[in-house]
């Protein structure tokens, strides 16, 4: 879908002041599409088939007629939960009049500034709609960061409850989501830092330049929040994976405890079976002692081969703690007498 706009610079009574070039936004391309932007816009098929590729990273080219840009935006939500993020190239291609942006899908970046959902961007100009793009791009990518961060939240305290596969594949999903956004932060930044120091993308005034800077500051803060996240996710993930593993040696030891200690009666029964005079077979209730000696052999075996060593440990350090909580609030009782006194 191909929408012309005019960017609305201010609205004073009834005057509306509008930007003197006009932005072409095309997004959710089809054939038709790509069609009418290469024979009535003149975009070489060279650049279509660099925004169609969805692994393109940020860069800036001067053609002879035009300028293009390719910038990575964050795409709309998918998935689990709004979790299954990722970001997609846009490519804006810049004339002396107007100004064109290629989008293979859609974005919330382009939505907020067709309908005019941002603060007080610099879009007098082209260049300063094309800083204003990356800026939005940045703070949507904070607040999505923000956002990935919260459910990773929630996802823990599940698993803290109850380990399960769907909360481990949850984790997995926002891993991934956070280093889409790492790479697409760091490509925009590497655009960032080169604009100012091109001949033929010139801001018009100093505003611009600190706005400019400013856009930078917050591309970087994004990416380190982005790095911040994905390490303690990476971290969260090891300490889980830990916990999985030592619970699983936890439950093949209890199991080979259980089949030592079947051992025991099954030794028992196993010589009181032996076609030999044994002591007390003409009893009719011998039966029942062993039974009872089976049961007694498979408990004391078990008491035998269960770790008592570290249950004293835990024992005694729960009497430590024990020791030295009284210690400390018999010292917080004498405290209060002296000041009563």
């Amino acid at each position: 879908m191909i929408t012309i706009r005019k960017n609305i610079i201010s609205r004073m009574d009834d005057h509306v002041a509008e930007a003197p070039y006009t932005w072409v936004d095309a997004r959710d391309l089809d054939r038709d599409d790509i069609a009418r932007l290469e024979e009535e816009f003149a975009i070489p098929s060279e650049l279509l088939a660099d925004v169609m590729d969805e692994d393109e990273q940020s860069h800036i080219e001067k053609d002879d007629d035009f300028i293009y840009l390719i910038v990575r935006l964050p795409a709309s939500a998918e998935g689990i939960d709004g979790i299954d993020q990722h970001a997609i190239p846009l490519g804006i291609v810049i004339f002396p009049n107007m100004v064109i942006t290629i989008c293979q899908g859609d974005s919330v970046v382009l939505e907020d500034l067709a309908k005019h959902r941002f603060r007080k961007y610099p879009i007098q100009t082209i260049e300063g709609f094309v800083i204003s793009i990356m800026n939005r791009a940045t703070m949507v990518y904070i607040r999505l960061l923000k956002f990935l961060n919260r459910q990773k939240s929630l996802v823990e305290e599940n698993l803290h409850l109850s380990i399960k596969n769907y909360e481990l594949i949850q984790l997995l999903q926002i891993q991934k989501s956070l280093v889409y956004f790492t790479t697409a932060l760091t490509s925009n930044d590497a655009l960032l830092e080169k604009l100012p120091k091109l001949s033929y993308f010139k801001l018009a005034t100093e505003d611009d330049q600190d706005f400019l800077d400013d856009v930078i500051m917050d591309n970087k803060q994004a990416i380190e929040m982005a790095n911040i996240y994905s390490n303690i996710l990476t971290g969260t993930m090891d300490a889980f994976a830990s916990v999985i593993s030592n619970n699983m040696n936890v439950i093949m030891k209890r199991l080979t405890i259980i089949s030592i200690s079947l051992m025991f009666p099954t030794f028992v029964t196993s010589f009181f079976g032996m076609n030999v005079d044994l002591p007390f077979q003409e009893g009719s209730l011998m039966w029942i002692w062993l039974l009872v000696g089976c049961g007694l052999s498979a408990m004391i075996g078990a008491w035998l081969l269960g770790d008592r060593r570290n249950r004293r440990l835990v024992q005694q350090a729960s009497l430590g703690e024990n020791f030295r909580r009284g210690n400390s609030l018999a010292r917080t009782k004498k405290t209060k007498v002296r000041v009563k006194k």
